[in-house]
């Protein structure tokens, strides 16, 4: 079954701090995918459209002059045409010479009329690139060759162009990215500095006049009112923690005040001498837990010498009376003193919780408490601890499967992980090894 802890350390500023940074990057990185992804969407048309827009014009050009070629044959076929296109060359063949195209260029006799595209290399092994348009007729075939090895070479620069204005692009996005992030970031981390600097005072200070009526002075007065709002009602509970305080140690001071003097009287019968020392245990029991609770309530940590042993055997005696005959063994084990640095009345209520549940639920048998080093170990013969029990056994207002129709609001155990937590102390309650349960609370502070 598995362990219930009443501790644990709180989070720490590192996290909000990754946070912060991760924000940054988010929109440093945004800025730079921003850039990257429309250059290269540019980029991408620009190539599709300069490329669209340069087969146009070449098979247009192509188409016109193939057609003024064959034009000028028809016109006169006794002497072959003059070619005066620049980047150009072009054949034509009679149907005598059908076969020899077919022989020599086989490729090229098989086409039909329209624009081709072809790519090798020539007689030295360059890459070359070229289009070839066709016209065929029953008198004559034409060819007309247009070199496109320049202009891939033109094609080729270009991209290398767009390569590098997509890399500068690219990097400038980034450094506007960062600019920018330093530039939206900064009003937030100033803010943030400024929270954290008027934590270290009881009053808050004002944000809001800080910052511009932006989206930051927004949030800025937002936490403002909060603050203030806050701090209202941190001062009423003190107020109403420090009045309740005062009100109930007067007549509990006069409780005791009443209790002593009877306690006083030398004709006192043993009946009524029983019921004035559990009111003497029952009005120390109310000052303590007054105590402890104003500790809580203050979160301040008290300080003290205080001798666990002796509080033991405070808490054993305390308890003895109201054992109701059960054949139950109240055990201390410890050869070694062990203080600690904390009021008597913050130990008292932490360990007259454990102390006193282990009685509460334990039947017969004994309830052993262990004075260990700088722990204290509260072990029992009870009932056991259910998988419930262990899950919800620290919440505020839960009472354990045994509880019965025992008396209490079952708030014991969770002001004993608040004590803990006020003083870095670890409670930790797991089955016993063979029944019952064993709860320690070890007096070892965090350590930050």
């Amino acid at each position: 079954m598995a362990a219930t802890d009443g501790g644990g350390p709180a989070p720490g500023r590192v996290r909000r701090r990754r946070y912060r940074r991760r924000l940054r990057s988010r929109i440093i990185l945004s800025f730079a995918l921003f850039g990257l992804g429309l250059t290269a969407l540019f980029a991408v048309l620009t190539q599709e459209a300069r490329n669209r827009v340069e087969n146009a014009l070449v098979e247009d050009a192509m188409n016109r002059n193939i057609d003024e070629f064959a034009g000028r044959w028809f016109s006169d076929p006794d002497s072959p045409p003059e070619v005066p296109f620049e980047q150009v060359k072009a054949w034509f063949y009679t149907p005598d010479r059908f076969d020899v195209v077919r022989a020599n260029r086989p490729e090229w006799a098989s086409l039909s009329d329209g624009i081709h595209g072809f790519s090798g290399t020539d007689e030295f092994g360059h890459p070359m690139a070229y289009k070839l348009a066709v016209r065929k007729t029953p008198e004559a075939w034409f060819f007309l060759a247009y070199d496109m090895t320049q202009t891939q070479r033109g094609e080729a620069q270009f991209q290398r162009a767009i390569t590098s204005a997509l890399i500068v692009v690219s990097l400038l996005s980034l450094l506007i990215g960062w600019w920018a992030a330093s530039r939206v970031m900064s009003p937030v981390t100033e803010l943030a500095n400024r929270l954290s600097r008027s934590g270290d005072s009881s009053t808050p200070q004002a944000l809001a006049p800080h910052f511009a009526d932006d989206e930051v002075g927004q949030l800025a007065s937002a936490l403002d009112d909060y603050a203030f709002r806050l701090t209202e009602v941190v001062q009423r509970d003190r107020e109403f923690n420090a009045d309740v305080s005062h009100e109930l140690r007067t007549p509990l001071a006069v409780i005791r005040g009443a209790v002593e003097l009877l306690l006083s009287r030398p004709d006192l019968d043993e009946k009524t001498r029983t019921r004035l020392l559990r009111i003497q245990r029952a009005e120390q029991q109310c000052t303590d837990l007054i105590s402890a609770l104003l500790l809580l309530s203050r979160n301040e940590r008290g300080h003290g010498a205080t001798d666990v042993g002796k509080v033991v055997e405070q808490l054993f005696d305390a308890h003895r009376p109201q054992l109701a005959g059960k054949p139950l063994a109240l055990v201390l084990e410890g050869d070694q003193p062990l203080v600690v640095d904390a009021p008597e009345a913050a130990i008292t209520v932490a360990l007259g919780n454990l102390v006193g549940n282990a009685i509460k639920y334990t039947h017969e048998g004994e309830v052993v408490v262990r004075l260990r080093g700088d722990a204290v170990e509260v072990a029992d013969s009870g009932p056991g601890l259910s998988a419930e029990d262990a899950a919800r056994l620290f919440e505020r207002g839960y009472r354990g499967t045994h509880a019965e129709h025992s008396q209490g609001g079952g708030i014991g155990l969770s002001i004993v992980r608040r004590l803990c937590a006020l003083y870095g102390w670890h409670v930790r309650v797991v089955p016993g090894p063979v029944r019952g349960v064993v709860a320690t609370l070890s007096f070892r502070p965090d350590v930050d």
